[in-house]
Order: structure tokens, then C-alpha cells, then sequence
């Protein structure tokens, strides 16, 4: 569903971010949860059908028939189906007891099953979510700012979630039962799902990566203190600089919208080449190729690799190459890519520290079986790295910049200088980021491309958790 971006917007989501940045007890005191619901029998009493929902399975059921007879071509469209809405809904002659806004509630719950998203059409539509989680047809869970929050959505059994999902995956070419029990496919908007099925779940799970429906700025990510001022001016000069950038983390700690933003900094005259698995990334570039990996379809043909798109975009005549994230045989191509007249590309890479990453994608490199020896890898990793940014999100659901280091090549090694990091406050919430006073070999490209060397310098930027 798509959300126009306006500065409205941004401002909600400024102030939403903030309140879910209240202390721990305030936010207690804000929502106390009642007890009850955690028992079995309180959920079964909340769960009970009424006359709305007997009347919204009627006609749910009835609209199923006229799907399988009209097929799901001809009602694709939202005004298409909500006339079949309002057809089947005036043959049962029930709803005159409903009132206008119930009626148009029942419309719009049928027509998000036709066309839409189902139950979960509503958190397409807040702007605040950015991943929905399906633990089964009775619990689905919300990521807002960081924190799972429970929802009253429910799916009426396991069959009604196929159904969503079975439509969801077909739109794709794609297929999901017990020969093909798991699927992972990109939906309109841009937004990432991947489902998982008996018999490898005990219950149908679907976890959905939605795509921000408004891009970070730089100056937002100083804000919530995902960066400081100094650390933005330094990466930006990195970029212009042309240097090669690795963005490392765990899993959501926020690689992907770190290499967005990033990307802001790109001069405009300059053509990027995107490759991903699943497209993610939005650049706000004038001059960009997206690239998307291919899986085999159930004969296990069509496959089209990582490593395949990055060997093709180098006849692209790409200025800089962007790989969303590597986790195989294509580091190596990388890494030639960025040795050979390709320099200012970016990926990310899973890894709980800088040297982790460093680490993990020398094994990555040595499992593609290319035969090289370790010190012929780490040569090629010092030659060809600059920078390495690492990211960690916190028990309180924030996402910070931890570390920025300049990579070495010393001796038998690689090595890392940190340049920048991030200093938790003890006993408390929030922290400082702060210069570590050391200079990179490559300043005098960062000196062209503008940048003050004295933000290098010792010295700190408060950065606050809860707002």
C-alpha cells in the first residue's frame, strides 16, 4: 500500500520514535497490560465470533466461490472487487443492521482479502511498522522502532493464512506447499516475505521486512543517534572520496539503512549497479541499475547467482558497484571488482564486530574454493578495503554506529585503526560517540573531497536512548 511521503509524515514518525524512547517504567505506567490476558480461557472469551465477524466469514465464503468462478484475474483491481464486495453483500441482505461505518469496515476487510493484504492490510498502512511477524493464524507481532509489540489481528485458522499467502507467492511464479514448504519473495512496495510451513513449522510463520516508506536523511539518523554530526561528515567525505566501505552487523541492526543513506552522498554524475538477493534498497540516485538475484523454480532450474549479476554488472560499466549483502562464492568477485578501477563500492556483511567481519569474509572466500591461500586473501583484503562501519542494536531497540575503522594491511595481516566510536553510558540509557584522535592514511582524499580534519580529533557528541 503505498504512502505518499510528506513532511506530516516525517513528523510522525519523529514523534513516534520518541515516545517509544521513554523509559521503561513510563511507558509501564502509559499501558499497564491486564494479567487476564495471558490465561488461555481470556484469550478463547476475546476470540469468541460475533454478529460482525459471523457476517464478515459468510461473505468471505461466498466471495471465494465468485473468485473461483471469475478467477482472481478479473477482481485484481480494488474498484473491481469492491463492486463483487458489495454484490455479494447485498445478496445476503444482513448487513442493514450494520451501521456506515461498520459497513465500510466489512467492504474493506473483503476487499483486502480479494486484492490486499489480508488481516495485516491495516499495518501496510502504518507507516510506523517495519516488520510484521505471523507466529500462526492467532498471533501477530509488530517491530515499531526496534520493540516487538503484540496486535489483536488474527486470521480465522491456519486455511484462511494459506489462502493470503498461497495469492501472495503465486503473484511471483512461485509456490508454497508440502513439496515447497518455505518461500521467500519481494511484494508490491518493495517489502520482503518469507513463510515457512508445516511440515517444517508446527504452524504456518511469516515474517515480512517492510520497506520504510520514507527513506532516512542523514540529519534523521544523527537525531535518533544512529550517528554523530562528525561521523556523518566523515562518511560522506568517504564516499565522494571514493573509498571502498563494508557496513557490518547482526541481523536488524540497520546495515541496509546505513548503506541507503550512505548512498545520498554519491555525486549524481556517477552509475551505480545495485545487486541483491531481494531488492531492498531505494537510492536517491538520478543513475541507478537494480540487479536481482534469481532462486530455481521447482524443477530447480533458472537460478541466477549473486555471483552471476556481479561478473555481468562489470560489463555494465558501473562507476561504483553496491552488493546488499554478501554471504558467499560473490566476495571474491567484489573484491576483484573493487580492486579493479571500481573503488567507492559498498556491501554489508553479517558479524558481531569489524574483525568478525573481516574474518568472515576470508572464510567466504576460501569456502568458494578458489584455491588461494590465506595470506593471498588477507593481501587482497588490505589492498582493496578502506573503511569498515559496524552497527549494533541495543537492548532497548536502538541502532547505533558502534565502530569506524580504517583497514590495514600490516605485515602477515590485515589489521583495523578505529577512527570513531561509540562510548555506552554507564548504568543508564544512551551513550556518546566520540573521535578516537587517530588519522587515516587516506585523509588527503577526504581533504579533496572537503573535509575538516580537525573533526578527527578527541572529543564526543552526546547521544541519548530514550529521547
Amino acid at each position: 500500500m503505498a504512502i505518499p511521503e510528506t513532511p506530516d509524515l516525517r513528523r510522525l514518525l519523529a514523534s513516534s520514535w520518541r515516545s517509544r524512547r521513554a523509559p521503561l517504567d513510563e511507558r509501564l505506567r502509559r499501558r499497564r497490560p491486564d494479567p487476564a490476558i495471558a490465561r488461555p480461557e481470556a484469550r478463547d472469551r476475546q476470540r469468541r465470533v460475533g454478529p460482525f465477524e459471523r457476517l464478515r466469514r459468510r461473505a468471505f465464503g461466498n466471495l471465494l466461490a465468485d473468485v473461483e468462478r471469475l478467477g482472481l484475474g478479473e477482481l485484481a483491481e480494488p474498484e473491481a472487487a469492491r463492486g463483487e464486495v458489495r454484490r455479494v453483500l447485498a445478496e445476503l441482505g444482513d448487513t442493514e443492521a450494520l451501521s456506515v461505518d461498520d459497513r465500510r469496515r466489512l467492504e474493506d476487510e473483503l476487499v483486502a482479502e480479494v486484492c490486499g493484504f489480508g488481516p495485516l492490510d491495516r499495518l501496510f498502512a502504518d507507516p510506523t511498522v517495519s516488520d510484521i511477524l505471523v507466529n500462526g493464524p492467532g498471533e501477530v507481532w509488530v517491530d515499531r522502532f526496534g520493540r516487538l509489540e503484540p496486535t489483536e489481528l488474527r486470521f480465522d485458522d491456519s486455511d484462511h493464512l494459506m489462502r493470503l499467502l498461497g495469492r501472495l507467492v503465486a503473484a511471483h511464479g512461485r509456490r508454497l506447499d508440502e513439496a515447497s514448504p518455505s518461500v521467500d519473495v519481494r511484494l508490491p512496495g518493495g517489502s520482503r516475505l518469507h513463510a515457512i510451513i508445516p511440515p517444517l513449522s508446527a504452524v504456518p510463520v511469516v515474517s515480512i521486512r517492510r520497506l520504510r516508506v520514507v527513506p532516512f536523511r542523514p540529519e534523521e539518523l544523527c537525531d535518533c543517534g544512529t550517528l554523530s554530526p562528525e561521523m556523518t561528515a566523515f562518511l560522506a567525505a568517504v564516499m565522494a572520496g571514493r573509498l571502498n566501505v563494508v557496513i557490518s552487523g547482526g541481523a536488524a541492526s540497520g546495515k541496509t539503512t546505513l548503506l541507503n543513506v550512505l548512498t545520498r552522498f554519491i555525486p549524481p554524475g556517477e552509475r551505480v549497479v545495485t545487486i541483491e538477493e531481494t531488492a531492498e534498497l531505494e537510492l536517491a540516485h538520478p543513475h541507478v541499475v537494480a540487479l536481482e538475484a534469481r532462486l530455481p523454480n521447482i524443477e530447480g532450474r533458472g537460478e541466477v547467482t549473486l555471483r552471476h549479476l556481479v561478473r555481468n554488472a562489470l560489463r555494465m560499466r558501473p562507476d561504483r558497484i553496491i552488493v546488499g549483502e554478501v554471504r558467499g562464492p560473490e566476495v571474491f568477485d567484489m573484491l576483484q571488482a573493487m580492486n579493479t578501477g571500481h573503488e567507492g563500492s559498498l556491501t554489508t556483511v553479517h558479524a558481531n564486530s569489524p574483525e568478525d567481519a573481516l574474518r568472515r569474509i576470508e572464510n567466504l572466500v576460501l569456502m568458494g574454493g578458489f584455491g588461494l591461500p590465506s595470506r593471498a586473501i588477507r593481501e587482497l583484503l588490505g589492498a582493496t578495503l578502506h573503511v569498515m562501519v559496524h552497527l549494533q542494536r541495543f537492548l532497548d531497540g536502538t541502532r547505533r554506529v558502534t565502530s569506524v575503522r580504517e583497514v590495514l594491511w600490516q605485515g602477515d595481516g590485515v589489521s583495523t585503526r578505529e577512527l570513531f566510536r561509540f562510548e555506552p553510558a554507564a548504568g543508564q540509557a544512551g551513550g556518546r560517540h566520540q573521535a578516537c584522535g587517530a588519522t587515516p592514511s587516506f585523509l588527503p582524499r577526504l581533504e579533496l573531497a572537503g573535509f575538516d580534519a580537525a573533526l578527527l580529533a578527541g572529543g564526543g557528541t552526546a547521544s541519548g536512548g530514550a529521547g
